[in-house]
């Protein structure tokens, strides 16, 4: 969808983008074959041409970064299939927002899992050097929670890479509520040891397992945890879909 994309052009949002693919100017490609466009004016077609080339360019070059300011944040999904393999799928654990501490951080990349907990193996160098390895960070409510929440707790850790929050992606073809409610409504079963379980028991869990020592509780936590960063994939893929769908076909 990103090579379909227009809106990054100055004085040329959506309604405009319509127009173009609906004239057969559907990527960047048929737009810089094309030597005039009627909907473009033709002393911005040049500018535009250079803009698009610089684009092409940084996506293939693997530059993420390069949108993440060039596209407005509720349009970064656009990159969700080019940088899909190179994508992180995050979720975190916290006390609470007042006075609260981060204690799980589950990682997926779209094979494996990797969660780091709090006094155990939770090394921000580490992480930090993991995060590096990504091009996309998908969450669920990461825009108003977890990514502030890390920025916080850890100040200058994230990278400045687009960030596809599946809150707002559901939001937009019609999937409210929170992760577990849609999860539900997509058809998504979680292992029968943690079903039903919310923040609330995750808190829970924290504590139990700090009050304890036992080990059992802090299993459950990280199977919590695991089962929200892999379930966010399923979901990605299907809001991706849906979004392309409604914008582009």
């Amino acid at each position: 969808m990103i090579r379909n994309s227009f809106i990054f052009l100055k004085g040329l949002g959506k309604e405009k983008e319509k127009k173009l693919w609906s004239s057969g100017i559907r990527t960047w490609d048929d737009f810089l074959e094309s030597k005039k466009i009627k909907s473009v004016p033709e002393q911005k077609k040049a500018l535009y041409d250079a803009e698009v080339k610089r684009a092409k360019e940084e996506l293939y070059a693997l530059n993420a970064k390069y949108f993440s300011t060039l596209l407005p944040q509720a349009e970064h999904w656009r990159l969700y299939n080019f940088f899909k393999s190179e994508a992180v799928f995050l979720d975190i654990e916290t006390t609470g927002i007042s006075e609260g501490y981060l204690t799980v951080i589950g990682l997926f990349d779209g094979i494996n899992t990797k969660t780091m907990v709090k006094g155990i193996n939770l090394d921000i160098a580490q992480l930090k050097k993991e995060l590096g390895r990504y091009k996309l960070i998908v969450t669920f409510n990461g825009a108003s929670f977890d990514l502030p929440y890390i920025a916080k707790s850890f100040p200058e850790i994230l990278p400045k890479l687009p960030h596809f929050d599946l809150r707002h992606g559901c939001a937009r073809i019609g999937l409210k509520g929170g992760l577990k409610e849609i999860e539900k409504k997509l058809g998504i079963k979680r292992n029968k040891t943690i079903d039903g379980l919310n923040g609330g028991d995750a808190l829970d869990l924290w504590r139990t397992f700090k009050a304890t020592g036992d080990d059992y509780y802090l299993k459950l936590l990280i199977e919590y945890n695991e089962e929200d960063i892999i379930n966010l994939r399923f979901i990605a893929d299907y809001v991706y879909e849906k979004l392309k769908n409604i914008n582009f076909l």
